[in-house]
Parts: structure tokens; C-alpha cells; sequence
């Protein structure tokens, strides 16, 4: 074997190896759920409008998880809210979540109103797998939504459709909409009550 062709495949291996350890493997990409906060704590995040060299504005949005419906239950105010939203798919069911959002200025600039829709959350397993927003008919009233402006706030259901048997269902929260800006992977809840801790 030449120099030359002793060095392409040498690079090669080289290559290779890199490549070998740059790989994510699956199971060892941390959780969504280590960062989802728990049920009934609110919960702060800045809302940005604008560009961040040519001058934005910052908001803070509250929000907290106030109360998760699921199974039958939820089954039932979803044909209350209309007789025409389809059952859940067989292996699948209604999960509602009553959501209150509070939004101020941080500073005493407040021209802008944040735009709030259903479709800016998302319901997702433990390792934050998301499901498909459910098709409705008519949604659960009052739904979360509306236009808000500095010192504003709205509370609502969200409907979401969830495989059943998951356990510890989460729901992400993602800010980004119109000229609003978005950094990281969005604002993670937990739609569950976490066990409590027997004593010995």
C-alpha cells in the first residue's frame, strides 16, 4: 500500500470514529419530563417581541396548570360542550386541562398585545413524544384564547386526545408566534398529580 492511499484510508477511520461518537443514541437524550413543572405552580416565562438588537420588549406570562379532566369524565363535558365531537378512537381519550395565563409588561413600554391559541400547546408523553391535536366540533368553553395586553389575563380549557394508559402525560407551551421571538424547546407542565411519598 502507497503513502497516499495509506493516509485516505487512515482520514477515513478517522472519519468514522467521529462520526461513531457524535451519533445521539436513543434513551440517553435527557427527558422532556425532568423539566416539566409540576401541576398547580405557576409558572413565569419572558415573552420577547422584536428583535433583539433592534429594540424589543419584554413581557412576563404566567401560567399555571389549574385542574386535568381525563377518561370518562372528560368524554362527558366534551358531548356537553356539543353532541357532534367525536368519541375518542378506540385506545385513546379526552384529557382537558383548565389553563390560566397572566401577562404584564416588565417594563412601563407595553405596545404590544400577545395573540393566545389552543394550537400553542401540546399534549406529549414522559419522554416528549407529542400527539396530534384532536378535531372538534365545537370546543370546550370557555376555551384559552383571546388578545392580551399588559396587566391581562384569561383562563380556559385546552382539549387534548391521549393514548390511554399513559400515566404522566405533559403539555409544552411554545410562545412563538407572529414577530414574537422563541428560544429553547418551549416551557414543559406536568398534566398528572405526582404520587406522594409514604413515610415508613
Amino acid at each position: 500500500m502507497g503513502v497516499a492511499s495509506a493516509r485516505f484510508f487512515g482520514r477515513l477511520a478517522t472519519f468514522a470514529f467521529l462520526l461513531q461518537i457524535s451519533t445521539p443514541v436513543r434513551g440517553q437524550l435527557r427527558p422532556a419530563a425532568i423539566d416539566a413543572h409540576p401541576l398547580g405552580t405557576p409558572v413565569t416565562i419572558i415573552i420577547e417581541f422584536g428583535e433583539q438588537y433592534l429594540g424589543s420588549e419584554q413581557y412576563d406570562a404566567k401560567i399555571t396548570v389549574v385542574e386535568v379532566v381525563r377518561g370518562e369524565k372528560a368524554w362527558e363535558m366534551m358531548k356537553q360542550a356539543s353532541a357532534s365531537n367525536p368519541a375518542p378512537k378506540p385506545g385513546f381519550e379526552y384529557l382537558l386541562a383548565r389553563v390560566r395565563f397572566e401577562f404584564a409588561a416588565r417594563t412601563s413600554l407595553s405596545h404590544h398585545s400577545y395573540g393566545l391559541e389552543p394550537s400553542q400547546f401540546a399534549a406529549a408523553e414522559r419522554d416528549g413524544t407529542q400527539f396530534a391535536a384532536p378535531s372538534l366540533a365545537a370546543p370546550l368553553v370557555p376555551a384559552l384564547k383571546g388578545k392580551l395586553k399588559s396587566g391581562d389575563s384569561v383562563e380556559g380549557w385546552l382539549v387534548f386526545l391521549l393514548v390511554q394508559g399513559v400515566s404522566q402525560p405533559l403539555m409544552v407551551f411554545r410562545e412563538d408566534v407572529g414577530d414574537v421571538s422563541h428560544v429553547g424547546a418551549g416551557t414543559w407542565f406536568e398534566l398528572h398529580k405526582r404520587a406522594v411519598a409514604v413515610k415508613p
